[in-house]
């Protein structure tokens, strides 16, 4: 299925500019080992219960409404309760917009692990390739730009806190028939925010099968990596087939200068 586009998208000038995508070791061996790219749940992002959801002060002032009347709480619970239940649909790779290495980001994403490294074309041909419902974009930060009940716009937007993320984001959109819509409400009726339930038989997540070797171009080791760390990562690209540089970090001559990663 052709990747598709969608309302407000946003890429960057350079289609062949630099990605990264950090993660953990136990992430990394998983990569190598099965060869499928995970996309997880918008809703099970541990670091921002809000994922996919519209900026608190935004719907209020689109909607007219006062947060602290209880019927216009109430409808605004709603709407956001709503939209909690519908980002379920969406399962998100994320990945960085490469411009400099810092260690905020490995310490965030990476610190025991590594940064496979590719560009910004080569994921949106890989995704164009999938039988699904594949979107591509860089992230907006904060809500000047958005304007109207846009779903796409929401899950394409993070708080502002989040902006030296950088983030490009592949997509999948999956709507799962056995979702059960409406779980905001309580016994009594009354809406909430967000679902009191978790969503019946709906996976926490997607894999794909991806051509790594075409994907990814080389593989950067956290900056405070251990020999074995780094040897490990040769042994597992190695064994799996691949044939894909493995380089250190860029910052590994000054990583006792870097901040504690507690490792």
């Amino acid at each position: 299925m052709t990747l598709e586009n969608y309302p407000g998208q946003l890429e960057p000038v350079d289609q062949d500019g630099a990605i990264w995508r950090f993660m953990n070791m136990k992430k990394f061996r998983d990569l190598m080992t099965t060869g499928e790219l995970y996309f997880c749940r918008a809703d099970l992002f541990k670091n921002d219960e809000r994922e996919g959801l519209p900026p608190e002060r935004y719907l209020p002032r689109l909607l007219g409404l006062n947060p602290l009347l209880l019927r216009d709480r109430q409808t605004l619970n709603h709407h956001l309760g709503s939209l909690a239940q519908f980002r379920e649909s969406f399962y998100i790779s994320c990945w960085h917009l490469f411009r400099d290495e810092t260690d905020a980001m490995w310490k965030e994403f990476g610190a025991d692990g590594v940064a496979i490294c590719s560009r910004y074309s080569l994921l949106k041909s890989a995704l164009d390739g999938l039988s699904d419902r594949a979107f591509l974009g860089l992230l907006r930060y904060g809500e000047q730009h958005l304007s109207g009940m846009n779903l796409f716009s929401f899950i394409m937007t993070k708080r502002a806190v989040y902006k030296d993320e950088k983030e490009v984001r592949a997509m999948l959109w999956i709507m799962d028939p056995h979702a059960i819509l409406n779980r905001h409400f309580d016994i009594d009726n009354r809406a909430h925010p967000l679902p009191l339930d978790p969503p019946t038989d709906v996976l926490p997540g997607h894999r794909r099968m991806i051509d790594l070797q075409t994907l990814i171009t080389e593989i950067v080791v956290t900056p405070w990596a251990a020999i074995t760390t780094f040897d490990e990562v040769n042994a597992l690209v190695t064994t799996s087939g691949f044939g894909m540089a493995v380089k250190p970090s860029a910052l590994t001559p000054y990583c006792e200068l870097l901040p504690s990663t507690n490792l």
